[in-house]
């Protein structure tokens, strides 16, 4: 199967790719290598992701990534330095391969820089999006897997989350294009016929995760012996999902795509194991044998209290079932940032 992943030199992307590349299949990454964070993450992620770690000799960021897409090219693995707001660049990609299913990581991610920059979120997560639907419609691609998020629920007072809730009521522009996602994605699927899962992903962390994500920025800070942001009294909660779990609810998403048509369907994956943010603390404190020194800082503008995401319709439909429980996930989590920190 050929797939083409966006947002596949990301966290959760490139542990995808590294899943597809070692189970035979070939990959067409499209990345913008935007400069959220540092360009040099994406580009270490994507040599881990096929196996390629090498001394990567930096310079800037325009000639790394040339380099990058000539070292990583082969006939299973295409890597394609492309913002998905670009139409005409796109389409470029899908004339030059044969599509099996695409798999949407692609995002503007964050709650609270969504607040400040709205219209380039608009931009990104909804036209963006918009613009890979009509090239499945003009390429006649029928499988499509996209990347929601657990913040369309808001503040939502019935836990846990289950798909069936409603949410018309975000508290960010993130989590409003999220919403708005999944529901032109019904018109795709409605109109053309394209198979659909929506994916609401709730809070993964692991190895590779984003360094300006709270469990990452914490264990960073306390290993260094620096304050730490704590927001509120430490009551809010997190339904902390492993990556390798979130991982194994994609392929089997996939594999449920593939084996099955006329889909549209939401599905929640999560851990369904609630850490409140004091609890996550004290773990990381546990697993670092350090303790923590906090900056206590009101709650922000956006953040919801509480995520707890109801899994049985996964469980059921894909024989979605997580295995890393928070205490070893963090474990795993801290002893790959310490290896890669020396």
């Amino acid at each position: 199967m050929v797939y083409l992943v966006t947002g596949g030199s990301g966290f959760i992307g490139s542990h995808l790719i590294e899943r597809l590349l070692r189970n035979g299949h070939s990959v067409i990454n499209i990345d913008n290598f935007d400069d959220f964070y540092n360009y040099q993450v994406k580009i270490k992620n994507t040599l881990e992701s096929i196996g390629k770690i090498s001394d990567f000799e930096y310079s800037d960021k325009e000639t790394d990534i040339r380099r990058l897409i000539s070292l990583t090219h082969s006939d299973q693995y295409s890597l394609y330095w492309q913002d998905i707001r670009d139409q005409k660049g796109l389409e470029n990609i899908f004339k030059n391969h044969p599509i099996d299913m695409v798999i949407h990581l692609a995002a503007l991610a964050g709650v609270r820089p969504s607040i400040e920059r709205p219209l380039e979120y608009e931009e990104v997560n909804v036209r963006g999006t918009m613009n890979l639907w009509e090239l499945c419609k003009d390429f006649n691609i029928k499988k499509f897997i996209c990347a929601s998020s657990s913040s369309v629920y808001g503040n939502n007072e019935k836990v846990p989350f289950a798909e069936t809730d409603n949410v018309d009521n975000p508290i960010s522009p993130y989590a409003a294009t999220k919403k708005s996602g999944e529901v032109i994605g019904h018109v795709y699927h409605n109109l053309y016929h394209i198979d659909m899962i929506q994916l609401r992903f709730f809070t993964v962390y692991g190895p590779r995760q984003r360094p300006d994500l709270a469990i990452h920025k914490f264990v960073k800070l306390i290993s260094e012996d620096k304050e730490i942001p704590f927001y509120g009294d430490g009551n809010t909660a997190r339904d902390y999902t492993y990556i390798d779990d979130i991982i194994d609810g994609i392929t089997k998403s996939i594999l449920y795509l593939e084996n099955n048509s006329g889909v549209y369907e939401i599905l929640n994956l999560g851990e369904n194991q609630v850490v409140t943010l004091s609890e996550m603390v004290a773990t990381i404190e546990m697993a670092l044998g350090k303790s923590a020194t906090k900056k206590i800082l009101p709650m922000q503008p956006g953040d919801v209290t509480k995520t707890n995401a109801d899994i049985t319709k996964a469980k059921d439909l894909i024989g979605y079932k997580p295995a890393t429980d928070f205490q070893n996930g963090i474990k795993k989590f801290v002893e790959w940032f310490l290896r890669k920190r020396h």
